[in-house]
């Protein structure tokens, strides 16, 4: 009687909007709800707790964050489990095909980048930060360089590698980092992206970098955004 009823749910939760056997719009069947891609993104660097998916996605309800977590386990993009002791938390986190999702950001990270109205003050987190330099890094401009070096961004720290131009991101610390970056999140993308200098945004209070100042400043350079588009008229 169990299974049958998980199987019920499973089945109930994932809502049909576009009746097209297109695999695009299968896609927005499963994931097209607002907010169901950005709890997505919010998981892409693994697992989290409730309260800090709600912390991490400003404007998000916990009844619509509980129903998009519901429908994105129903589709099998993300599991709901315990954490062992001494832990004990409970989290969301993708599955594999979950994480196989990735290039999806990417592209439409990178298509986005060149849209006329992007605002790019609006509120920019720690995991967005991460992704970005992942879609971003040109392999050309980085050429040799070797950088092993640590993010600082509020409650998350995180480890940036670049070898051969592929670089990783992931939740962690280095034990002896080339250099460290703290501050918000879009304060180091003001300095990546925004051309910001990085002695202003110190002089400022508002970004502090440890280490080698030069291999970190070869590094804020390679990630250059595309052009952007035109607007028609």
């Amino acid at each position: 009687m169990q299974l049958k009823k998980i199987t019920k749910k499973a089945e109930g939760a994932v809502r049909r909007y576009y009746e097209d056997a297109c695999a695009a719009a299968h896609a927005l069947d499963l994931f097209g709800e607002r907010w169901a891609l950005l709890v997505m993104r919010e998981l892409m660097l693994g697992p989290k707790r409730f309260s800090d998916l709600r912390a991490d996605l400003p404007g998000i309800s916990a009844n619509v964050l509980t129903q998009r977590l519901e429908s994105l386990e129903a589709a099998g993009v993300l599991v709901h489990r315990k954490l062992p002791p001494p832990v004990s938390a409970q989290v969301y986190e993708l599955t594999e095909w979950g994480y196989e999702s990735e290039p999806i950001f990417q592209a439409m990270g990178r298509w986005a980048a060149r849209s006329p109205t992007h605002d790019p003050t609006l509120p920019f987190g720690p995991v967005s930060l991460m992704m970005s330099m992942r879609t971003m890094i040109s392999p050309a401009l980085a050429g040799d360089l070797a950088v092993n070096a640590e993010f600082r961004t509020g409650k998350e720290t995180f480890r940036v590698r670049l070898a051969e131009g592929d670089l990783t991101t992931e939740r962690g610390t280095v034990e002896h980092p080339d250099f460290v970056f703290a501050g918000e999140a879009r304060m180091i993308a003001a300095a990546i992206y925004g051309g910001k200098k990085l002695a202003d945004l110190e002089a400022a209070g508002v970004l502090k970098l440890e280490g080698d100042r030069e291999k970190a400043a070869r590094f804020i350079h390679l990630f250059p955004l595309p052009p952007k588009a035109e607007m028609p008229g």
